[in-house]
């Protein structure tokens, strides 16, 4: 690059930062006052731009110094190549040479990436479309390309980058890459560990050697963020089991000379284990030292647990968080003896300044009114914070399903000590949406959904959905409406009206059948809450059920349109509770989930009986990754007056149900076609022990599940066989958070065998929860 000072005198040279400059001198009697500037040479740049930067201005008296400045400031602006500055009289030209700009950015050679997200990458560097060319910019902008690699294990990649010139002073990038192998990780060793194994250290690590699942968890592919997280998990395994010594004292990472193998090195230092020889509360405890003492999570004598200390602290600033201590803390102060391998903890507890909560400002909801969220907390404006109060206000928030995030924050107010604002942010997510959908049911067949729905009617709160399901053995179309906050007190109010076509006989022996039970009716509920977590729900409805039968029909049901007609009217009323304390709805390890329902067909309609039904959920996690689900279902139903409607019947059998037998196939059956009809009674069990797919580390969305089933179904209809005690059934499955939902496949065997039951091995189904 070349910048030139140009004057109509004797010349000589000037250094000036490193550029040739030509200058010629100028004495005192060759300045003069600049009457005007012209600035010649532009593209793309504006005038007003060049004046802006340079240091000439008119009135000003022009040196050889200010044109050596004026030089420097152009120059230093990136905007040109060449930098020429001459007189005209008493009027200063410059003269400039643009950079060329960026047309274009494009890529050859690239299959790891998606060209999109590489174009963001280089625009975090600073190289995008439209900017001025500059090549120190196209080097960094190959080098974060290198990096973007690296984090694939990528170790052989190489950039080079050629530079197209195009029209209007612009060039063209083309980036080309050549991938090369990835380097995966052969080998993790573990240097100065005796008293736990390489390979239980390696479960800590998310990193791994290549195996059958890499292809899905890419952990055989080197990142540093990855090993930064799994030493921690190491350190943090050694401190939960007493070790304070513990140390890591170097990671060594290298590389095969063809760079596609990597070798993963950690040195450590395990020490001793250390014990508790006591532990004690200290500071201002608000006269509540056996209240704060019960939240202790480790006790003298107990190994040394960072997990459990860390525990015991949480516990106590939120149990001082309850009386009103917002900003209470709790320091623990070890004393260590090195000597006996012992440590003497100390809770240092200062509670600070019971303080109340004046104002709750709701923040971020542009489309959902301020009164959805309000009606949500349990805390209160002019009460004393309460830190419990506050999470459960954010848990309820959460469950709305309005927000992809909800932030609760407690603001001190300033020129106080004892007041505090709560801000609530909340970011919003579309609540309505249009599904489409197509699966496939091991026991159904082909299944067709489509649906539209809108969680949030004009921010109100209130939603509204139109569902269509359709397979080989049934079709429903239902339109649902749930008004939360039906009144001020929480009182929730679902409205239903649907209609039902099913085909419950799969297993005719005959397919040239016209049998199907239509339902269509409409149903009132109302939900109130007795406690955060309970509650109970009345419900009335209007039902018409109607049995379309031919001569394949069951006898059962032959007789039953004989004796009450094929048409039959119902008018339900319904009393049910609930209570959810799972860890999660989707993916649960831990808590318990119980409903129950009891209806009762009243003699306003044609059909009188009462059915009662029962189900109960337990998970417990006995070890990281490792959880044991328990559920049961039952089922019972009576006619008053007359036999239990056969249209009520319970089916079991199947996925979510029995697994090992075919679905709806278990209890009795027809005695002259031999088709199931299930029955009014119905037990269920399930005992499923859930764990981690080998090679994926602790992926929640992937898991292996062992069973053990166990059920049936039993009526009191004459015309009919089977049932004869419970069916068992054992095996073993996959479950995997799908984008399209829960996927859940399953091999079973049964265990108890009768004539005329009815097997299937593999089943799948999509939606399932158990």
């Amino acid at each position: 690059m070349k910048a030139k000072i140009l004057l109509s005198r004797c010349s000589r040279v000037l250094p000036l930062a490193g550029l040739s400059v030509t200058a010629v001198s100028a004495n005192a009697a060759d300045s003069f006052v600049v009457r005007d500037i012209r600035v010649e040479g532009l593209q793309r740049i504006e005038p007003s731009t060049v004046f802006s930067y340079l240091p000439i201005k008119h009135g000003d008296t022009f040196t050889d110094d200010k044109a050596s400045e004026a030089i420097r400031t152009l120059y230093a602006t990136g905007f040109f190549n060449d930098v020429t500055i001459d007189t005209d009289g008493d009027v200063v030209v410059v003269q400039v040479i643009e950079r060329p700009a960026i047309g274009t950015i494009d890529f050859a050679g690239i299959h790891e990436f998606e060209k999109d997200n590489l174009i963001k990458a280089l625009n975090s560097v600073g190289l995008s479309l439209g900017r001025y060319f500059d090549k120190a910019l196209v080097d960094k902008a190959e080098q974060e390309l290198k990096r973007q690699y690296l984090t694939r294990g990528y170790y052989a990649a190489e950039v080079t980058t050629t530079v197209t010139p195009i029209d209007r002073n612009r060039v063209g990038l083309l980036f080309s890459v050549v991938e090369g192998p990835s380097a995966k990780i052969r080998q993790i060793n573990f240097i100065g560990n005796k008293v736990f194994s390489e390979s239980t250290l390696r479960d800590e690590m998310q990193l791994s050697t290549p195996n059958w699942f890499s292809w899905y968890t890419k952990n055989d592919l080197y990142s540093k963020e990855k090993l930064t997280g799994d030493l921690e998990n190491v350190r943090s395994y050694y401190l939960n089991r007493g070790y304070l010594e513990f140390s890591i004292e170097s990671t060594q990472v290298s590389l095969s000379p063809d760079r596609e193998d990597m070798y993963l090195t950690v040195t450590l230092h395990e020490g001793e284990p250390y014990t508790i020889s006591s532990i004690k509360l200290a500071g201002n405890l608000l006269d509540r030292e056996a209240e704060l003492n019960n939240l202790i999570k480790i006790k003298q004598g107990d190994r040394f647990s960072a997990d459990k200390l860390q525990a015991t602290t949480k516990a106590v600033v939120d149990k001082l968080g309850e009386y009103g201590y917002a900003f209470a803390t709790v320091n623990a102060l070890p004393q260590i003896d090195q000597e006996h391998h012992k440590v003497d903890l100390t809770l240092q507890v200062d509670p600070g300044r019971r303080v109340y909560v004046r104002r709750i400002n709701v923040v971020g909801n542009t489309r959902t009114r301020d009164e959805v969220v309000r009606r949500e907390m349990r805390q209160l404006e002019s009460s004393w914070f309460d830190s419990n109060r506050l999470a459960l206000s954010k848990d309820r928030i959460n469950r709305l399903g309005y927000f992809t995030d909800v932030d609760v924050t407690t603001v001190p107010v300033e020129g106080t000590t004892d007041q505090v604002d709560v801000d609530v942010k909340v970011t919003e997510k579309p609540t309505g949406s249009i599904t489409l959908g197509l699966g496939y049911g091991s026991g159904e067949g082909p299944i067709i959904s489509a649906g539209v729905s809108q969680d949030n009617v004009f921010g109100s709160g209130t939603s509204l959905a139109v569902n269509v399901n359709t397979s080989s053995t049934f079709r429903t179309l239902t339109v649902t409406q749930v008004d939360p906050y039906f009144t001020i007190d929480g009182i929730k109010r679902i409205t239903d009206v649907y209609y039902r076509t099913s085909e419950p006989l799969e297993f005719s022996s005959t397919n040239d059948t016209s049998f199907r039970i239509v339902t269509m009716g409409a149903d009132l509920k109302f939900g109130v809450p007795f406690s955060e977590a309970d509650t109970v729900y009345f419900g009335l409805g209007l039902e018409q059920n109607r049995l379309d039968v031919d001569s394949t029909t069951p006898q059962s049901y032959i007789d039953y349109v004989n004796t009450f007609g094929r048409v039959s009217n119902n008018v339900p009323v319904t009393v049910g509770w609930s209570r959810d304390a799972r860890d999660s709805a989707l993916v649960p390890s831990r808590g318990y989930f119980t409903q129950a329902n009891a209806e009762y067909g009243t003699p306003l309609g044609g059909t009188q009986y009462y059915k009662a039904d029962l189900q109960a959920q337990y998970y417990h996690s006995f070890s990281r990754g490792f959880v044991l689900g328990l559920n049961f279902q039952g089922g019972y139903g009576n006619g008053i007056g007359n036999p239990y409607p056969i249209f009520k019947n319970y089916y079991a059998g199947g996925i979510g149900s029995v697994r090992g037998y075919q679905s709806s196939s278990l209890g009795p059956r027809d005695a002259t076609t031999g088709d199931p009809i299930g029955g009014s009674k119905m037990v269920v069990g399930n005992i499923e022990l859930t764990f981690p797919l080998p090679g994926t580390g602790y992926d929640r969305t992937l898991r292996v599940f062992t069973f053990l089933d166990g059920g049936n179904v039993w009526g009191s209809e004459g015309n009919s066989i089977g049932a004869n005690g419970l069916r068992y059934g054992y095996g073993l499955g996959l479950a995997w958070i799908s984008p399209i939902g829960p996927l859940k496949l399953s091999l079973g065997f049964p265990v108890v065998k009768h004539t005329g039951d009815q097997y299937q091995k593999f089943q799948f189904q999509i939606g399932t929860s158990f």
